[in-house]
């Protein structure tokens, strides 16, 4: 059988968000794939750093209601040839899963696509495989909730079953704090009450061939996520190690492993939140078929000085990964919240990072003087963000250290 090289004819969900999309969509681009892009906006609402790249565009209805956004695609892709179809959104990944089961396309699809969606099935396949992971109940009411926590026992972690991140999740300690969440958790059709792990989170991002990875990354968040979203004064950071495979990671990378093939993800891109609990285990917390968002990828590149946007559509076109990869750097990211409400009137500290950090900033992405600020339950990058980078771990935890207590932003 004689293999067809270039170009791939993909169709690309989501090409312009979240922002990551954009480059995903240029790496497709690089390796010279055929890229129709599906979107919800007009196409001149899609930045031209990815119009130029697209061979097609479709505007769909809408992103809520994924069966419509079926059939329009498919009937938009009728009698044409498709090699591929991706996203890296999370919402979208039902999607994908079900138009490559109508078109033939490899990948994912919708019956191993669901256990990377629904926390509940995909910690049940875990946990049958053997593997550390925290005890989970679905619940669709308050009631529900109370009679998983007498099961579980509090402390306990109320998420959404098909959420992404952090958002929409709480820790509950006790049946006074349940109801007060419940109102806040109306919106959500169905969560699951999970067992509540006391550690330091990491994630263990990684691009997989036949059940291998090709490339993988460990970060660790400072402090857990769960208590970044529920405390506006804290400024989240993350740290990217340069060396994934040291002694202290390798049940880490045993349990992605055993992750990954309990789920029967054979390639593509995974981004999975791991623990290490106060008696040292590595415990499964949960995987996303996707990149990791709040510019992870931007922080994998900036350790290995590669470029995993072109080495992903590599992988996914082609099935090979011949991105060099060097293990130069630790890097750090800090996200800053503004004091106060409105604009931005005034950033204190800067001096002081320069003095620490001097050339070791990658990327300063601050909101300017005069700017409105953001709503910071609603995004990861707050009001803005400082990335770092330095072969020396030490080196790079003082400057997170410095970015984290003495940067400040102020709004009024």
């Amino acid at each position: 059988m004689r293999l067809k090289m270039y170009p791939m004819d993909v169709v690309f969900l989501s090409p312009h968000y979240p922002p990551d999309m954009v480059h995903f969509t240029r790496g497709l681009a690089d390796v010279g794939a055929r890229i129709r892009a599906v979107g919800d906006v007009p196409l001149d609402q899609v930045p031209e750093a990815v119009r130029r790249h697209l061979a097609g565009y479709l505007q769909v209805s809408s992103w809520q209601d994924l069966g419509r956004a079926a059939e329009e695609i498919e009937r938009w892709i009728r009698g044409s040839h498709v090699d591929r179809v991706e996203t890296l959104w999370e919402p979208l990944i039902m999607l994908a899963a079900e138009l490559r089961r109508r078109t033939g396309c490899p990948g994912l699809l919708p019956e191993q696509a669901i256990l990377f969606r629904d926390k509940v099935k995909m910690k049940a396949q875990v946990a049958a495989a053997g593997l550390r992971t925290p005890r989970g109940i679905r619940a669709h009411s308050v009631a529900d909730c109370i009679a998983a926590t007498h099961e579980i026992g509090f402390p306990v972690c109320v998420k959404p079953v098909a959420g992404a991140g952090s958002q929409d999740t709480y820790r509950v300690n006790n049946a006074a704090e349940l109801q007060q969440i419940a109102p806040l958790l109306r919106h959500v059709p169905e969560v699951t009450v999970e067992e509540f792990i006391d550690g330091d989170e990491f994630t263990f991002d990684a691009l997989w061939k036949d059940g291998e990875p090709v490339f993988h990354s460990i970060t660790q968040y400072f402090p857990r996520p769960l208590e970044s979203r529920q405390n506006e004064w804290i400024s989240p950071a993350q740290i990217t190690f340069r060396h994934p495979d040291a002694p202290e990671f390798h049940d880490a990378q045993e349990l992605a492993r055993g992750v990954v093939r309990a789920l029967g993800l054979r390639s593509g891109f995974t981004h999975m939140e791991w623990f290490r609990n106060s008696r040292g285990e590595a415990v499964f917390g949960e995987i996303g078929a996707r990149s990791g968002g709040g510019h992870l990828v931007d922080m994998m590149n900036y350790s290995n000085d590669c470029d995993l946007f072109r080495g992903w559509a590599e992988l996914a076109c082609y099935g090979r990964f011949s991105e060099p990869v060097h293990r130069r750097y630790h890097v750090g990211l800090v996200f800053k919240r503004a004091e106060g409400q409105g604009r931005i009137r005034a950033i204190h500290g800067a001096e002081k990072v320069l003095s620490v950090c001097g050339g070791h900033i990658v990327r300063e992405e601050l909101l300017p003087i005069g700017a409105a600020r953001r709503d910071w339950r609603q995004t990861v990058i707050s009001d803005g963000f400082v990335c770092v980078r330095h072969p020396e771990l030490d080196r790079v935890r003082q400057m997170v250290r410095v970015l984290v207590s003495d940067l400040r932003l102020y709004a009024s």
